[in-house]
């Protein structure tokens, strides 16, 4: 792939990223951007291979009663149960339609960071033709078409197989704190979950590589993205490693996977030139900012985790030391990328990456360092939208500079 024209393709770029915006649902960015369920399960019977319906009378009777993280309003009562069930979200009605609990059990919510993410890979790679900058009918429906299949593979199918991996191996756990979720429900067979993982995974896997005849690469990168991406998330959501039950290491592998990682599948599939070791080290710290958005997730979940045995940061270190690393991870991440943009030359979009920071402080010390409990998801509603916006600006400098 040639790159030429780095300021037409950056505005092509955020054309293109905007419209995904538009396209997605903003709903969206009102439940946690990085959504894995909490809670461990036990270990010495989990394994992923076919087990029957899964039946917890007896563990529910035993179970203390850990519902603190239900919120008021969470119940399927509202208008738009039918909606959150689809979604994945709390608060949706139960069905009996199997196509809609397998489509649940994937969190189609989720699906927007990593198709985000996809779009900041294709800004970073600066050779994304529009139709409206000049580019052939042809060169447009290619990229277009090219785009929409790597997004699906990074939401649908992969992101799919993360979340429905997860419901699995938190069955146990999900008895207690969610007994409606559709495994331990038993509106789903433990059969059914298993061909489910095995049916998204090998789709995805498939489809990554053909993604990598499509581009011409000579070495399946796309492939191989998709297989360590894969297999992070399942050693993060199964025994004995579980990494979700270390603070640290959980929460960076879940902001790695969200961010630097789908970015990465984007700019090696538009143009694998253009991946250099700078575009590796800005995405991996960016990815340190999206620990700090998993920890916001965690503190809903305080009591649960200790009573499971969870080492969440809010844990280890106490509400009140946990919310000063959560908002330090964030804001201190992504000063550093505006100031190295800053140093080689890319002002402009250092400055703006600076004008996105700001409100997030500022949402930070009137929202979230208030009452990090109470207050989680409205500070993620709020403040998310220029997180992921600040990416993309980050991902457009890159798109733009000569490294």
């Amino acid at each position: 792939a040639t790159r030429k024209g780095f300021h037409m393709a950056s505005a092509r770029a955020m054309r293109a990223a905007a419209l995904v915006v538009l396209a997605s649902s903003a709903a969206a960015f009102h439940a946690p951007a990085l959504p894995m369920t909490r809670g461990a399960s036990r270990a010495s019977s989990l394994s992923l291979a076919p087990h029957g319906r899964v039946s917890l009378a007896s563990r529910r009777a035993a179970a203390p009663p850990l519902r603190m993280q239900e919120k008021p309003g969470d119940e399927s009562t509202s208008g738009d149960s039918g909606l959150r069930q689809l979604l994945g979200v709390r608060g949706g009605a139960q069905t009996t339609d199997k196509w809609a609990i397998r489509v649940q059990l994937t969190k189609p919510v989720t699906w927007v960071p990593l198709i985000w993410g996809v779009a900041c890979g294709a800004a970073a790679a600066g050779n994304y033709h529009a139709i409206w900058d000049g580019a052939t009918f042809q060169e447009w429906s290619t990229d277009f078409c090219k785009a929409i299949v790597c997004m699906f593979l990074a939401g649908p199918l992969l992101t799919g197989f993360t979340q429905t991996i997860n419901d699995w191996y938190d069955r146990d756990i999900d008895a207690i704190n969610e007994p409606n979720r559709p495994i331990p429900s038993g509106a789903i067979s433990g059969p059914e979950v298993i061909a489910q993982i095995w049916v998204l995974l090998l789709s995805g896997l498939g489809l990554a590589y053909g993604l990598d005849v499509w581009a011409d690469h000579d070495f399946p990168v796309v492939l191989a993205l998709a297989i360590g991406g894969s297999f992070i998330s399942y050693i993060y959501s199964a025994p004995p490693l579980k990494l979700k039950q270390s603070g640290w290491i959980g929460n960076y592998a879940l902001g790695a996977s969200y961010i630097a990682l789908p970015w990465w599948c984007g700019q090696c599939f538009f143009n694998v030139d253009s991946f250099n070791p700078t575009v590796a080290v800005l995405t991996i710290l960016y990815s340190w900012a999206g620990l700090g958005i998993a920890i916001v997730n965690d503190f809903k979940s305080i009591e649960g985790d200790r009573e499971m045995g969870l080492m969440s940061l809010p844990v280890q270190f106490g509400i009140e030391k946990a919310k000063w690393i959560c908002a330090g991870s964030i804001d201190v991440t992504q000063l550093s990328v505006a100031g190295y943009l800053a140093y080689i030359g890319e002002t402009n979009y250092a400055l703006a990456l600076l004008g996105l920071i700001i409100p997030q402080i500022y949402l930070q010390f009137t929202t979230f360092l208030v009452d990090p409990i109470k207050n989680d998801v409205a500070y993620q509603a709020k403040a998310q939208p220029f997180l992921v916006l600040g990416i993309l600006t980050t991902a457009l400098a890159c798109g733009h500079h000569t490294f």
